[in-house]
Formats: C-alpha cells, structure tokens, sequence
C-alpha cells in the first residue's frame, strides 16, 4: 500500500509541474500576444499622427502658397491698371495742350492777319477818298461845270474800281488764310 502511494503523489507531482509550466507558457503567448497588439496599435497610432500632420501641413503651405500668388497677380494687375491709366491720361492731357496751344495759336494769326488786312484797306480807302476830293475840288475850282461832271464821273468809276479791286484783294487773302489754318489743324489733328 505505501509504494502505491509513493507512487500516486510523484505522479500528482508531475501533472502539477506540467500543469505550471502549461500556464507559464500559456501567460508567456499571452503576454507576447499582448505586446504584438500595443506595438502594433502605437505603430498605427503613430503613423496615422504622421499623416494627419503631413496633410496639416500640406494644407496650410497650400493655403498660404494660393494666397500670396492671389495677392501677387491682384498687385500686379493694380499696378498695370494704374500705370496705363496714368499713361492715357498722360498722354489725352499732353494732346489737349498741344491742341489748344495750336488752335489759339492759329486764333491769333488768323486776328492779326484780318486785322492787318482790314488797316490796310481802310488806309487805302482814306486814300483813294482824300485823293477823289482833292480831284474834284481842283476840278470844280479850274474847269467848266460839263468838265467837272465828266471829272466826277470818271473819279466815281475809278473810285470803284480801285474798292472792287481791295474787295477780291482781301477776299482772296482771307480764304488763302482759312484754307492754310484749316490745312495746318488737319495735319496736326492727323
């Protein structure tokens, strides 16, 4: 009886220890188990960070990037806009001076030639006037009344001759005038 029983409790001795080293190993898988699901769960955590991060930033230079080339093309296209109107307006202010110094400029000559015209004739007119009285004046005092009415007569047509003749004078003087300003205002206008 006592070496059977010697004989169950080495047994129960064995079925404990390999029972022990059952649940080591089993805690051991479990354990390693454990640490492949943390390390992979860190890596995936890890890198999802990564990306949100890359994206973050991604977006943001982006953003900035489409901001400034907005800026720049907005700046560039005020500047274009402000020197060509600068330019225009420039340019309309320099043909109007240039314009009204021609015309008043063409104004006074056009004055000043009428003027000299109009002196001229009266002073030929005066003349013509003075000498027509002297004429007749002599003609009266020194010859026969049939004398002077054929001395008057021709006086009166020389009279009007000579104020025919400053008439188309002054006429032609005048279009020649207006033709040449009018020329000059076409070729400068052009």
């Amino acid at each position: 009886m006592l070496g059977s029983g010697s004989m169950t409790c080495s047994s129960n001795h064995h079925v404990a220890e390999s029972l022990a080293v059952v649940v080591v190993v089993v805690v051991v898988v479990v354990v390693e188990e454990v640490v492949e699901v943390v390390i992979v769960v860190v890596v995936v955590v890890v890198l999802v960070v990564l990306v949100v991060v890359v994206v973050v930033v991604v977006v943001v230079v982006v953003v900035v990037v489409v901001v400034v080339v907005v800026v720049v093309v907005v700046v560039v296209v005020v500047v274009v806009v402000v020197v060509v109107v600068v330019i225009v307006v420039v340019e309309v202010v320099v043909v109007v001076v240039v314009l009204v110094v021609v015309v008043v400029v063409v104004v006074v000559v056009v004055v000043v030639v009428v003027v000299v015209v109009v002196v001229v004739v009266v002073v030929v007119v005066v003349i013509v006037v003075v000498v027509v009285v002297v004429v007749v004046v002599v003609v009266v005092v020194v010859v026969e009344d049939v004398v002077v009415v054929i001395a008057v007569e021709v006086v009166a047509v020389v009279v009007v001759a000579v104020v025919a003749v400053v008439v188309v004078v002054v006429d032609v003087v005048v279009v020649v005038v207006v033709v040449v300003v009018l020329f000059f205002i076409a070729f400068v206008l052009v």
